[in-house]
């Protein structure tokens, strides 16, 4: 298994004076996934939970939705010349008769660690319809107060953060503010993921009575994962890209930006904050 931090010598420079040491850095390699023995994508990420991460990034796709309908995934073996398994690729198999969508099967997609999924036709292309409607009913209720504390929960939480400096990380929390899970990634929409397809292995998608807080921008392609898997609430310590707010806008989902301590911007879903006083107008 690939390792999820390397060491390389640097030069560090510190008030003029120089000086060679060690730095710890987060591992970046690529993984290919495969669906039923058929190339599908390419992601750069940090090794680790590859099998989470490959069932939710299906699950964004609108290929799978329940823990039954994944048969398994293995690590293809003989990925090199010489035959040596590298763990950079796997397959997932899916069960017997699930009907696979169009738009997953006769494309090459290569996901980068910074932009999400590339090479869309359209935008119409990414919105996948979603296998459940944003159904928290009754909806969910957060105080900004309760908010304003998970982005330090999220950060507690991060261990591969603190020997690098070089993650993001995405966490899920209940209604009540308790961490239900984290994980890191070089990129974070591998981090969304990882929790989604955690979530499916465990049988617990739809997420319908959760947050989830990611550690930058709220691009569309995270958006679209939280509403793929039925999460009600979106909230970045970032901006939203404009694409993000009008999914949310259309689907349902409360989108959060900029959560920083106290502040922070609701873009869409006011209706699941609990204000103890009405907004200032203006």
């Amino acid at each position: 298994m690939g390792r999820v931090t390397e060491r390389r010598k640097v030069l560090r420079i510190r008030d003029g004076a120089a000086s060679t040491r060690p730095d710890t850095l987060v591992a970046e390699e690529p993984l290919e996934i495969r669906l039923n023995g058929k190339a599908l994508a390419i992601t750069m990420r940090t090794p680790g939970d590859d099998f989470a991460l490959a069932a939710g990034f299906l699950v964004s796709e609108g290929v799978l939705g329940r823990a039954d309908e994944l048969r398994n995934i293995v690590y293809c073996a003989g990925a090199t010349v010489d035959g040596s398994n590298t763990y950079n690729i796997v397959d997932v198999r899916t069960a017997p008769g699930l009907v696979m969508p169009d738009i997953t099967l006769e494309r090459n997609v290569y996901t980068t660690s910074s932009c999400g999924l590339c090479g869309k036709a359209s935008l119409d292309a990414v919105r996948t319809t979603a296998r459940w409607t944003i159904n928290d009913t009754p909806p969910v209720r957060l105080e900004p107060e309760l908010l304003a504390r998970l982005p330090d929960r999220l950060r507690a939480a991060q261990q591969v953060f603190d020997r690098t400096g070089g993650l993001h990380a995405a966490a899920l929390f209940t209604e009540e503010g308790e961490l239900v899970d984290v994980r890191e990634d070089v990129g974070r929409h591998n981090a969304v993921d990882k929790l989604v397809g955690r979530a499916l292995q465990n049988g617990t998608l739809p997420l319908s009575r959760t947050v989830l807080l990611v550690s930058g921008r709220a691009s569309f392609e995270l958006a679209q994962k939280a509403v793929m898997a039925g999460i009600p609430v979106l909230a970045a310590v970032s901006a939203p890209s404009s694409l993000a707010v009008d999914l949310a806008a259309e689907t349902g989902l409360t989108l959060v930006g900029f959560l920083r301590g106290a502040s922070m911007n609701v873009y869409a879903g006011e209706h699941r904050i609990a204000l103890r006083a009405a907004a200032s107008q203006g």
